[in-house]
């Protein structure tokens, strides 16, 4: 452990929901769902997230939206908008390399920040987290929670400590004094299974087994035996590491009943490899390499993506079988050499014209929303009207 480090532990409140609240007033101040449609209970899929309002409830995170919606009926439920938490999460790390770049990305709302020589500049590092959060909350109306310690594992035990809004410091020296009371699930790689064995042996704090024998743990638990001493004793070499690239971009949906029918399930690969190359191109990312599927150039256009998830699909007999969840995911990816406004050195044809119509469909979606343009063959006709019985 090197104590001279500053660590940042930056992790938003309930980042989803709280974008909702933010962009709807009426939703402030009331417990707000977001996920997968609860159809009165009868819904498939799970929460995304929800709002600090709504866990009295008892809900949580990837819970099943239709446990959710009997825990509590009357909460606002939302379809999650993807792009709108994305552009939010731009915002926010933007902020973040105002004052570092050794910024290391969790999720799209969590990070580490080695603020170690920021200090030359913007001052201490007690000082550069409260502006942070004060940032943050003044220009963009959001809330994070702040732990700072001298290793990022600390780091991240003390913002999860003081969620909501919260801003814990673990002071170089006082890594024993604050680990030793916490509960031993806090330690990273303590799932139940090793809770529950760890429990049989008496074992309730991190404080016992910092102060076991190290060879004691090494025996009882193996290769994690060591890791877990270290850990208790608040002890991390792990760096930030800055700019961490993706290494999947997928997408995937849950029937709301299993379905057989084949022209269903093919119109769905083709939504999804839609969404799929939508989510490549604003991230100037390609896809070269599937696990079962070789491209023999890069790409971002949804018919190539589309046209290798329905081969591989047509491998598999579904006979028999109905199916409940799809997904397409592209790997192994690539960042581009320029933004798709420039030439694309990557592409063999520049001037591909899928991908003029692609980046023209895409410009139209962003601007009017998802439902203003789409293929024909994913366009459902409406369901016909009962006829009325003349009088």
């Amino acid at each position: 452990m090197n104590p001279a480090r500053n660590i940042i532990h930056l992790d938003m409140d309930a980042f989803y929901a709280s974008v909702e609240q933010l962009d709807h007033p009426a939703y402030r101040g009331r417990p707000v769902v977001v996920g997968a449609d609860p159809r009165a209970g009868k819904g498939r899929g799970v929460v995304a997230a929800c709002s600090y309002e709504a866990r009295p409830f008892g809900i949580r995170s990837a819970m099943p939206i239709s446990r959710a919606y009997r825990l509590c009926p009357k909460a606002i439920y939302v379809r999650p908008r993807m792009g709108r938490y994305a552009e939010m999460s731009d915002r926010i790390f933007a902020i973040l390399r105002d004052y570092t770049d050794l910024v290391e990305p969790l999720s799209i709302d969590e990070a580490f920040l080695d603020v170690t020589a920021s200090q030359r500049l913007f001052g201490p590092a007690e000082a550069i987290g409260r502006t942070l959060k004060a940032r943050i909350r003044s220009e963009l109306r959001l809330v994070a929670s702040i732990g700072l310690a001298p290793n990022k594992f600390l780091a991240k035990v003390a913002s999860d400590l003081g969620k909501p809004d919260g801003f814990v410091v673990v002071a170089p020296g006082k890594e024993r004094e604050f680990l030793d009371p916490l509960p031993i699930f806090r330690l990273w790689g303590v799932g139940p299974k090793t809770e529950a064995r760890l429990k049989r042996l008496g074992l309730q704090t991190i404080g016992q087994i910092a102060r076991m024998p190290v060879e004691t743990l090494e025996a009882m638990l193996e290769g994690a035996g060591r890791d877990l001493w270290e850990l208790a004793n608040g002890m991390d070499d792990r760096e930030v590491v800055p700019g961490q690239e993706a290494k999947s971009i997928g997408g995937e949906t849950t029937f709301e009943r299993d379905t057989d029918d084949r022209e269903e399930i093919r119109r769905t690969i083709l939504e999804l490899s839609d969404r799929v190359r939508r989510r490549l191109r604003r991230d100037h990312l390609f896809r070269t390499l599937t696990r079962a599927a070789i491209l023999d150039h890069p790409t971002d256009v949804g018919d190539d993506l589309f046209r290798e998830a329905w081969k591989l699909l047509q491998r598999v007999s579904l006979a028999g079988k109905r199916v409940r969840l799809l997904g397409v995911t592209a790997t192994r990816l690539l960042a581009a050499a320029e933004p798709p406004g420039g030439q694309m050195s990557l592409f063999r044809p520049t001037a591909d014209p899928r991908r003029r119509l692609a980046r023209a469909v895409d410009a139209i979606q962003e601007r009017f929303g998802s439902d203003a343009i789409a293929r024909a063959t994913l366009i459902r006709p409406a369901p016909a009207r009962k006829k009325s019985a003349d009088p």
